[in-house]
């Protein structure tokens, strides 16, 4: 039975081995993620080709998403590793104190004092720790202990509701960005992103570095959420980064955010990644809890693209056992999720023939009950269109790309196969389609498949005929 979520799985110390790698690969891993905040260029080039041969030993598709570390403010490093704070200390953020103590610690960011002042809540730790900020003097941003705890070096501080200044793109992001090239990066995920320029100037920097990767926009500032639709607009998907997210805008909120970011992007044919503690237990136990299959099968049940791992594959000591258990509760989930691709219709207008060719494709296959829907596409930007309805039909993206075969891994209900016809005889082009899709057990003789394709054939340009098709009636295969 395919499946039609797909799995991100971060890369890291527990995922580096090849043995490790190509049993996560087999247990279903569709896309990996090069968690950019740690390693070297060299680490993430050499991960990128470790993918890259183990994907093609065991005949798999493996996207790769490049994720960059945006301004992901922290605090400095303590004398001992760790300290531990008391509700009611006072404690202070010193942008020039180096090493830390329990009384100060030093910040990554100077200009914290001038975002914040007094009443300012921040979070420290991903809101284990919690600071009220009594005053501002100099380079000094003196608190108060709402929540103690121990803070160890270098955790992450966010402000309650937002408001940090520090721009998407640091002086690392930039560099990161030409490593991402380099590898070859089928996508690019923006950190901390506020604003649609953000992701405009992570484009340009993209493109001249020679990249034509897809651009993710991270969804995790309390004022990303106001800027919704313009980053939609300057991305080709988002992933709902729940961590930060939750600890700016509350975790209440983040329920319904998820469904809502969801709901909007695939109705402006945007990719969405569900992403942070899907299955966080799993770091350091072979079963998940209750809570976190619902949690993965209410992302499934939303319409997501991709569920995604973070430590669970990067440092657990269960990264296979993880992909396993994921994949298993997307396909239980997958078995109950409603098709009304009637009403889905209802509310859509079609501007461009390509995407007319696209929605009339998905009508035909839902009403018909064909076994395939076929997209011979060069972009993939028919195979996506298709994908943003649920019609209970699963979408072949066939392509001459390499590129293209990799990107489409991501997509929801989609997989990529490789066309080696690069000529310009239609029925010729149809006889190799029938041969990939015979060859890959997607079909039988006799089986009703949806063709969409741009004419005339070899010439670049827009999808512009839709074709039912019987296979082995009209193009005997040779």
């Amino acid at each position: 039975m395919l499946r039609r979520t797909k799995i991100v799985a971060t890369l890291g110390p527990a995922s580096s081995d090849e043995k490790i790698l190509e049993r996560m690969i087999t247990a279903g891993v569709d896309v990996v993620r090069m968690n950019f905040s740690h390693g070297t260029a060299q680490d993430h080039l050499r991960r990128a080709e470790a993918v890259r041969v183990t994907a093609r030993k065991v005949g798999r598709t493996v996207g790769i998403v490049a994720d960059l570390q945006g301004p992901k403010i922290r605090i400095g490093k303590f004398e001992q590793g760790k300290i531990t704070l008391h509700t009611g200390d006072s404690f202070v953020l010193d942008t020039n104190s180096e090493p830390g103590n329990e009384k100060r610690v030093g910040l990554d960011y100077q200009e914290l004092t001038r975002d914040v002042a007094p009443g300012a809540v921040l979070l420290l730790d991903d809101g284990r720790i919690v600071l009220e900020v009594k005053a501002v003097r100099g380079d000094e941003i003196i608190c108060n202990v709402r929540h103690g705890g121990v803070l160890s070096d270098n955790k992450g501080i966010n402000r309650q509701g937002g408001g940090l200044t520090a721009p998407a793109l640091t002086d690392k992001d930039k560099e990161d960005i030409k490593t991402a090239v380099q590898l070859k990066a089928d996508y690019l995920a923006v950190s901390f992103p506020k604003s649609g320029a953000d992701m405009h100037s992570a484009r340009q920097l993209l493109r001249d570095a020679g990249g034509q990767a897809l651009l993710i926009a991270k969804i995790e500032r309390a004022e990303a959420i106001p800027a919704l639709q313009e980053i939609m607009d300057a991305c080709d998907g988002i992933m709902v980064a729940r961590g930060d997210l939750a600890v700016e805008v509350g975790d209440a909120a983040v329920p319904a955010l998820q469904k809502r970011m969801i709901r909007v992007a695939r109705g402006m044919s945007k990719l969405t990644i569900t992403a942070t503690q899907m299955m966080e237990s799993m770091i350091e136990n072979p079963i998940p809890t209750r809570a976190e299959v619902s949690d993965v099968a209410n992302a499934v049940l939303d319409g997501t693209d991709a569920v995604m791992l973070s430590a669970e594959t990067a440092s657990g000591s269960y990264p296979v056992e993880t992909v396993e258990a994921m994949s298993r509760i997307c396909l239980e989930a997958e078995k109950s999720s409603e098709i009304a691709l009637d009403r889905d219709f209802l509310d859509r207008v079609f501007t461009r023939i390509d995407q007319s060719i696209a929605m009339a494709a998905l009508f035909t296959a839902y009403h018909l009950k064909v076994k395939a829907i076929a997209a011979l596409t060069q972009s993939g930007s028919t195979a996506l269109w298709i994908s943003r309805l649920n019609c209970g039909v699963p979408i072949y993206a066939l392509t001459t790309e390499t590129a293209t075969r990799h990107r489409v891994s991501l997509f929801r209900d989609t997989y990529p196969l490789m066309l080696k016809y690069t000529g310009h005889d239609r029925e010729e082009l149809l006889r190799e389609v029938e041969k990939v899709l015979l060859a890959n057990n997607v079909v039988r003789e006799g089986d009703l498949i949806v063709l969409t394709i741009g004419e005339p054939i070899g010439k670049s340009g827009g999808t512009n005929t839709m074709k039912i098709v019987k296979i082995g009636q009209h193009h005997r295969v040779a």
